[in-house]
Formats: structure tokens, C-alpha cells, sequence
């Protein structure tokens, strides 16, 4: 795993080569949801139709990574309000069992990425 940036986020210009392609995966997934599975937890579930599809467009369009939500640069994690509620999103990369976690998450050949879609206090 990458190791944590001291220095400003914005002016971060090395990530090592796997945190970038693991950012890379990440987001083509998160704006796609082609290549993985998105679970939904009951409370989103509880949400309106209407308010759920938003929200999966709210984070099919998320950008606004920085280095309290995503401190190794790999694109993982972040929190979107839509209709007042805040909902989280955390990508989580498995074996393609989906037993163990991926022995390597910047190869898609052995990586499931899950995508979790939860209310903060279902964390």
C-alpha cells in the first residue's frame, strides 16, 4: 500500500505507479460501475427511488478527493449529499472469489471491486 502524502494535496505530483493505477481502477468503476458490484445497505435502500439514483449519479461524478477522505490518492472513499442526506461510498478491492482481500488491487485479472454504498451510521 502507498505510504500517506505530508505534503499539500493539490501539489502532490508522486504517487508510486500501483496507488495511480488503483486510482485509475477506482474511478473507471466508480463512473462506470462497470468491472465490480455495488452493495447497497438497508438504510440507503430505505432511501426513495428518487433520492438513490441521485445519489449514484452524485457518485458516479465525484471529484472532490482530497487528503482527509483519500490519503493515499487511491480514490476510495467519499461522502455525498444529496436531498440532506449524507451517504458514504467506499470502494474495497477483493480476490475474484470475493473471499480475501486482492492480492493485488491494481491488477483487474485478480480484483472484484466492491463498492459499498451506506448511510455513516450504518459504518
Amino acid at each position: 500500500m502507498a505510504e500517506t502524502f505530508d505534503g499539500d494535496y493539490e501539489d502532490r505530483t508522486e504517487l508510486d505507479e500501483q496507488a495511480a493505477e488503483i486510482r485509475r481502477l477506482n474511478n473507471k468503476f466508480r463512473r462506470t460501475l462497470v468491472g465490480g458490484q455495488v452493495l447497497i445497505t438497508p438504510g440507503v435502500e430505505e432511501l426513495s427511488h428518487e433520492v438513490k439514483m441521485q445519489t449514484i449519479l452524485a457518485i458516479r461524478s465525484f471529484e472532490e478527493f482530497n487528503e482527509d477522505n483519500d490519503p493515499y490518492g487511491t480514490h476510495e472513499f467519499g461522502e455525498v449529499v444529496v436531498s440532506g442526506t449524507r451517504v458514504w461510498f467506499k470502494i474495497d478491492a477483493y480476490d475474484q472469489n470475493l473471499e480475501y482481500g486482492s492480492p493485488d488491487p491494481a491488477d483487474p485479472d485478480v480484483t472484484t471491486r466492491v463498492m459499498t454504498v451506506l448511510l455513516p451510521n450504518e459504518y
